[in-house]
């Protein structure tokens, strides 16, 4: 029977680190390892985009506060199912690997995939420290930016030999470039291709994604250029708190009728391939799966410099990277590629070739396994006495 990997995790709900975890689930080989989801709070309807019926996903409800309640409940169910690997994500699950540890899980591995809500530049000695106390606990760490790499060999103080950087990988067959190269029609969309122009954003719409600053450039960009409004759109993909400060925002500016904000919805590889443009507005991120697979849909793609968005998108080549926050020069690149659709449209294209170059989800998966192939290696002697315990 192949090894079973335990991914968990704070919450197993909509969002990029969590469609990272079921795209590994769902593209790696059946005869290599299987796998259990593990939600220390919830786990949701999110669920039902893990192809396999046999992946198991477990909520532990763990009430707010420190981790160690949740340790009982997580030891008795590692002892239960005996996991090879217990694989977490990011700072909220990092202290469970203490209680993987006292389970006597053979392998340990850790994932940062973006930085805190509360701790956008890492510059946090608390969030540092508390990495450092549970480090020992952890065979390997991965960062998915080269950005998150340094945060962890530097700041943290990890010794480098114990971390890998692995990038996000995209389904390059799923999200792709619309037939005959020009965007298809959104379903239900109000705007359509060639007679509209269509910027687009898709993401959960939490503060640290800042959508607002999307659509204060937006209404920037048509005060800027009166025009701008006879073919420009806004689409806003998501739901959150945030979308209503968005809607708040356009409506103000008298702009509301010249955007578009449906909700969250199922068919994001279709949205991309409706859009001719698309923004990610962060204030903070690890390694993006939206501009990835907007690249992979040949979209020309503006992002804020934050996180490892620089290291996805080549400013001039396939995007433009602007500040974060500031909705100026936000609206001068919308206003740039609206007035060059032939360059917009070569960024896209290019964009498209640096996805199946640098970040397909085969390289993305055999990386994973690679890694996990190589510390289960490490861990064999161990990994014998505990199974003939």
């Amino acid at each position: 029977m192949p090894p079973l990997v335990v991914h968990l995790l704070y919450r197993f709900d909509t969002g990029g680190l969590e469609n990272g975890v079921v795209n590994l689930i769902n593209h790696m080989p059946r005869g290599a390892y299987r796998h259990m989801v593990v939600a220390l709070t919830d786990v949701t309807d999110f669920r039902q985009r893990l192809k396999h019926a046999d992946v198991e996903c477990v909520a532990l409800h763990k009430p707010p506060g420190h981790g160690a309640k949740a340790y009982p409940a997580l030891w008795r169910l590692l002892r239960q199912h005996r996991p090879a690997i217990v694989h977490t994500r990011n700072l909220a699950a990092l202290e469970m690997q203490a209680a993987a540890w006292a389970a006597r899980v053979p392998v340990r591995i850790h994932g940062e995939h973006g930085r805190d809500v509360d701790d956008l530049d890492g510059s946090s000695r608390k969030h540092q420290r508390l990495r450092r106390l549970y480090a020992p606990f952890v065979h390997r760490f991965v960062a998915l930016s080269c950005d998150l790499q340094r945060y962890l060999e530097g700041p943290v103080g990890i010794d480098p030999k114990r971390v890998r950087q692995i990038y996000n990988g995209v389904d390059a067959v799923k999200f792709k470039p619309a037939a005959a190269a020009r965007p298809t029609a959104i379903q239900a969309c109000p705007f359509r291709a060639p007679e509209h122009w269509l910027i687009g954003t898709v993401g959960r719409m939490a503060a640290v994604k800042d959508q607002t600053l999307l659509a204060r450039a937006f209404v920037r960009a048509l005060a800027l250029q009166p025009m701008f409004a006879e073919r420009a759109r806004l689409v806003m993909v998501g739901d959150g708190p945030l979308r209503a400060a968005a809607q708040a925002v356009l409506a103000e500016a008298g702009a509301a009728h010249l955007a578009w904000l449906p909700g969250e919805r199922g068919d994001v590889a279709e949205v991309m391939r409706g859009l001719n443009c698309f923004v990610l507005p962060s204030l903070a991120e690890g390694i993006s799966n939206t501009i990835l697979e907007a690249m992979a849909s040949a979209l020309p793609v503006v992002a804020t410099r934050v996180g490892g968005n620089a290291e996805l998108v080549d400013d001039g080549r396939t995007g433009c990277v602007v500040p974060a926050a500031d909705p100026e020069p936000m609206a001068q690149a919308l206003l740039r590629l609206w007035q060059n659709p032939q360059q917009a449209d070569a960024m896209g294209q290019a964009g498209r070739a640096e996805v199946e170059r640098r970040f397909s989800l085969q390289a993305m998966v055999a990386a994973y396994q690679g890694l996990y192939d190589q510390q289960l290696a490490v861990a064999a002697p161990s990994t014998a006495t505990r199974m003939a315990d």
